[in-house]
This record gives C-alpha cells, sequence and structure tokens, in this order.
C-alpha cells in the first residue's frame, strides 16, 4: 500500500526560522489513532500518540541530511516495532523533532485503516529509499 507524505504547516516556519536542523535534531517517529492536521497541530502535545508499551515506544529514526545540486534530502532508517502484547490500535506515523524544545511536528503518512499489532506481530515503517523527504 502506497502511502503518501504530509506535512504538519508548523514545520514550514520552524524550519525557515532556523529552529530545526535536519542534519543534527534527533527526529523520532511515533503512532497515533489520532487524526493529524496539518493547520492545528504544531507540537506532540497537539497529537497523542498510541500508548507506549508492549514493545512500542517512539524511536529515533537515525535522521542524515545531504544535498547534491541544489536537492536536499533527509534520509531515515526504517523502524520495526515487535510487539510483546497487544499495540494499537493506530492509523497514523508522525516524525517529531525531539531535539526542539516543544517536539515540534514534522510530517505524518495515513495508513488507511487501522493496525492493531497481536504479540509477537512487527510492523516496519519503511522510509522509502531511506528519505523522509526531499528539498528542491
Amino acid at each position: 500500500m502506497a502511502v503518501a507524505y504530509n506535512k504538519f504547516q508548523g514545520f514550514v516556519n520552524y524550519l525557515g526560522l532556523g529552529d530545526m536542523h535536519l542534519d543534527t535534531d534527533t527526529f523520532n517517529v511515533y503512532v497515533t489513532n489520532n487524526a493529524p492536521s496539518a493547520a492545528d497541530d504544531d507540537i506532540r502535545a497537539n497529537l497523542a500518540g498510541a500508548t507506549e508499551e508492549n514493545g512500542y515506544a517512539a524511536a529515533d529514526v537515525t535522521n542524515t541530511w545531504s544535498e547534491t545540486t541544489g536537492t536536499g534530502t533527509m534520509g531515515a532508517t526504517d523502524v520495526t516495532i515487535t510487539a510483546t502484547g497487544s499495540v494499537g490500535p493506530f492509523q497514523y506515523v508522525v516524525i517529531y523533532n525531539d531535539t526542539h524544545g516543544s517536539d515540534a511536528l514534522m510530517c505524518w503518512w495515513d495508513y488507511g485503516s487501522e493496525v492493531t499489532l497481536a504479540d509477537g506481530e512487527t510492523f516496519t515503517i519503511d522510509f522509502t529509499d531511506n528519505a523522509i523527504m526531499t528539498l528542491a
């Protein structure tokens, strides 16, 4: 299933003001069953995530930044959740800046329907070609 990248509007402002550093800040991923709002959600406290338990917790995406001929790419390492009990439900995967004092939100993906993991099941957050986003 293809899922589309969606950015939070506040991310653009934080980036423009130099409040986010795509190469050195720590960005984490978490899951939620609450529908994100690009305009209204700005920090992690605005968008509650799934309960962190049973093998699930927000995780560092080990982000990187590279630029070639005017095109920048924020890379990331795939994250796998392995349930040690029930995890979920969740439908959205969200990236936030853990270094930012308010845990500013960056982007999300909508998986189209709820996902619940049973004990022993896994869910891999696959960053296509190890990239979260490209700026050209």
